[in-house]
């Protein structure tokens, strides 16, 4: 029996590790569909909207290496372009799958003027929109040219860790065409052995020099396959480490070596202290830089080692054609023939913030919530089956500072930073990683994407959503004007949210809903979503309008010139 477009692009993506593949249907590509639900060993799950699709997708590829969502041409891709950004932004291997007007239908837009439905007139509308979010962009218009494109599409997918964009015309999909031969890989690249050397060099004798270098890794060292790479440097070399926030679990967090995720100015006292005053060699490895590290690039980039998918340097000198993996190894390598490895290195004595002992009858703010999700997974012995899923909003900087967290125990999308994406990527992340996601919102985040809640029902994932409900955008008034949070303060109009009937909402998506204003509602409600299976739960949690967590304060009031959102 002939393979068929459809056909060999499933089967291309099973190859690459593909078992769920999510979708909303539409008429131009319902032929894909078909085949896909005919396919054993891939399973097609439905979402309820194109951003949900999306989102669920950069989940699931951030566990399993690849991840896919169909959605209907135009319509369908314009709306979920937002996700496939994110996912090109954050380094996560998606495939974008639409499909578009057959070859008659074509030739009627161009001869007759006659606009099909979803398209803008221009038939290469999507292809080039995607163009800017994707490693490649493909229009699929024979059979004869399809292996050759979607190879091509799957090959640099898998190379880069970045989203791909295949349309194909309706009537190519069912089309015969050559069998997948063989299987894709990503394609090596290797260092210019010269340049590799003299950047070992560099960096190896800064490293020897300093009082106390410091490792920072990023997402690129889970996205490249370097966490085992990056531990036995840490073990070898008797280096702490931090991370960024979107790496935040690259390696496990229980470990004596690590001081804490980076997060400027919101960052755990010891890691804040260590990172802008002491250290004076840091090591940023697989790192992406975002606005929140402009305090440190401010002060350190000339003594900074820093190794990524896109450049190495140290210091102000930098060093064409050394990969990432290749310095790593080096790296290594270096610390295991130095007999004075792994060294001792003494870390600043620096008081901790003192816990405040929540009472049952306190109301909930940011950093009760913190300490009471954080305390019941750890006490619970919750932490290596859970993720926790982080919004872009107030709580990614409060929960950034937990410590514990296991390896790939947490997934926030902290540099595109979407609202609602937290919400929306559950699904993906249940199915990518088989593991429960606890996930934190901000009420404006999930009303982005409210009725995901539904996918997560018709799945029965026991995801459990927390929405920190305030009614407000608080983050962005924080960073708007943060006297707002003061006794006479008053948010601006365009930060306030209208009230929500939370429960109601559960009920009608098909999940349990739950609320807590006082931390025994909140200790009652843990214990309660423990033992449900089947279901997803969402916890409305009741915290103040004027609640500003210091970390949140200290980043808002940082210096002007390392300040996130900057005054004009």
């Amino acid at each position: 029996m002939a393979t068929t477009v459809a056909q060999y692009l499933i089967a291309r993506l099973q190859q690459a590790g593909l078992e769920h593949l999510f979708a909303v249907p539409g008429d131009y590509a319902s032929p894909f569909l078909q085949a896909l639900d005919a396919t054993p060993g891939i399973e097609r799950v439905a979402n309820m909207s194109e951003l949900g699709s999306g989102y669920a997708a950069d989940g699931y590829a951030r566990f399993r290496g690849v991840g896919a969502a169909c959605v209907q041409y135009g319509v369908g891709t314009f709306s979920l372009l937002n996700c496939a950004a994110g996912s090109f932004v954050e380094r996560v291997p998606v495939a974008v799958i639409s499909a578009s007007p057959k070859s008659r239908d074509r030739q009627l837009e161009r001869s007759d003027e006659i606009l099909f439905h979803h398209s803008t007139g221009d038939l290469r509308a999507d292809e080039k929109v995607f163009a800017n979010v994707t490693v490649a962009s493909e229009i699929v218009h024979t059979a004869e040219a399809a292996p050759a494109q979607i190879d091509r599409a799957i090959t640099a997918m898998l190379t880069h860790r970045r989203p791909v964009y295949v349309e194909v015309l309706n009537d190519v999909w069912s089309l015969p065409c050559a069998e997948p031969q063989g299987t894709l890989a990503p394609v090596g690249r290797r260092s210019d052995p010269q340049s590799l050397v003299a950047a070992l060099e560099a960096a190896w004798a800064r490293i020897e020099a300093a009082r106390l270098p410091v490792l920072w890794a990023g997402v690129e060292i889970q996205r490249f396959g370097l966490q085992d790479t990056l531990q036995e440097i840490v073990d070898a070399s008797g280096l702490y480490f931090t991370t960024t926030s979107l790496g935040k679990t690259v390696l496990d967090e229980s470990q004596e070596h690590f001081i804490g995720t980076y997060a400027g100015p919101a960052s755990p006292p010891l890691t804040w202290t260590v990172m802008d005053d002491v250290s004076d060699c840091i090591v940023a490895l697989g790192t992406i830089i975002t606005d929140d590290y402009l305090n440190i690039m401010h002060s350190s980039f000339g003594q900074m080692i820093e190794v990524n998918d896109e450049e190495a340097r140290v210091g102000y000198q930098h060093y064409d054609r050394v990969t990432l993996k290749d310095f790593m190894e080096g790296l290594l390598a270096r610390f295991r023939e130095d007999e004075r490895s792994p060294r001792e290195y003494v870390l600043p004595e620096i008081e901790t913030e003192a816990a405040v002992e929540a009472k049952p009858d306190d109301g909930l703010t940011y950093n009760v919530v913190y300490d009471e999700l954080g305390a019941f997974l750890k006490d619970e012995k919750l932490l290596d089956d859970s993720v926790l899923v982080l919004g872009e909003s107030t709580s990614l900087y409060v929960f950034g500072n937990l410590f514990g967290l296991p390896r790939d125990g947490f997934v926030a999308q902290a540099a595109w930073g979407s609202l609602g994406h937290e919400t929306g990527c559950a699904l993906g992340v249940a199915l990518g990683s088989g593991k429960r996601p606890f996930v934190v919102a901000g009420d404006g985040g999930f009303r982005m994407v409210c009725q995901e809640l539904s996918s997560l029902a018709a799945q029965k994932c026991d995801a459990v959503v927390f929405v920190l409900s305030n009614d407000a955008y608080a983050i962005e008034q924080a960073f708007v004007d943060i006297e707002a949070f003061t006794p006479n303060g008053q948010f601006a109009p365009f930060d306030e949210l209208p009230p929500w009937d939370y429960a109601a909402l559960a009920q009608a998506f098909g999940a349990k809903g739950y609320h807590a204003t006082t931390v025994a509602e909140l200790r009652a409600v843990l214990a309660e979503v423990k033992g449900l299976e089947d279901v997803p739960a969402l916890v409305e949690v009741v915290i103040p309008e004027k609640d500003l967590p210091p970390q949140l304060k200290r980043l808002a009031d940082a210096p002007p010139e390392s300040r996130k959102y900057r005054p004009s």
